[in-house]
């Protein structure tokens, strides 16, 4: 059975996993076709921006702790199981920063544990009104030490610690408000809104987009000057292709871009 629906509008891909029964857990049939999506998004120069939503009332609810309980029975007691799931997870979170389409993160209901950090690997994020978010494996005695990474990445540390440490829940004004969401909005306009935005981003120059996504990662893991010494050479780059120099000429001639993309 499919675990995961992909349909495509424009330059946009929305890509719904689709297991509610579930709340769309990743489990390992999921990460393996979100990894395989990914992995042919990212080679699909059609294709400039990137929804990810949950079909059901949730939109992920993290690992399938069901999987992970059978994980245990070989005779290693599932340390062998347990290092390729994590290993595998964080491969597919760090996939989406990877790829050259910002990829936006639809969310509803709840977004819990690796759900969570689904959501905080995402470069852009709406989510509805009432949805709630949590790194709450330490309420069943596992913490989110994976999801941390995302997660600590995206709100201030107090923030994230507090989340991690108590197993508490933001609701999604408080998401916004700690850097987690860019967008609150009500249930009925989420898809409506989220499309926009993504819109918005594949109306621009994928190009471009594909360097300064790149940069904007790889620049906040630097000190000062060598962050500055790196843009510079990305701007560089993105100044001498052929569809920016058209871009400015444009803005100059007041006329619409004559892009190839």
């Amino acid at each position: 059975m499919t675990l995961l629906h992909r349909e495509d509008a424009g330059a946009v891909a929305h890509l719904t996993m689709t297991a509610p029964e579930r709340l769309n857990a990743l489990s390992d049939g999921m990460l393996a076709e979100l990894q395989a999506a990914f992995d042919a998004l990212k080679k699909d120069r059609a294709i400039r921006a990137v929804i990810l939503s949950g079909a059901g009332k949730a939109f992920c609810a993290g690992h399938d702790l069901k999987e992970m309980q059978a994980g245990r029975q070989s005779e290693d007691g599932g340390a062998s199981y347990f290092d390729d799931l994590f290993r595998r997870c964080s491969t597919m979170m760090q996939t989406i920063r990877e790829m050259p389409q910002p990829v936006i993160a639809q969310v509803h209901g709840i977004a819990t544990a690796a759900g969570c950090q689904l959501v905080a690997s995402c470069d852009l994020a709406v989510a509805a009104e009432g949805t709630r978010f949590g790194v709450n494996g330490v309420n069943i005695g596992l913490f989110c030490s994976t999801p941390m990474v995302a997660l600590s990445r995206n709100v201030p540390t107090k923030q994230a610690f507090e989340m991690l440490v108590t197993g508490e829940f933001a609701d999604a004004t408080r998401a916004r408000e700690i850097g987690l969401v860019n967008r609150v909005v009500p249930p009925e306009a989420l898809a409506g809104e989220t499309r926009a935005l993504a819109e918005t981003v594949a109306s621009k120059l994928g190009s471009a987009v594909k360097i300064g996504k790149q940069a904007f990662y790889k620049q906040g893991e630097m000190p000062l000057g060598a962050a500055y010494d790196f843009t510079g050479a990305a701007m560089v780059e993105n100044m001498l292709d052929r569809d920016t120099a058209e871009g400015i000429s444009a803005f100059i001639e007041k006329r619409a871009p004559d892009w190839r993309q």
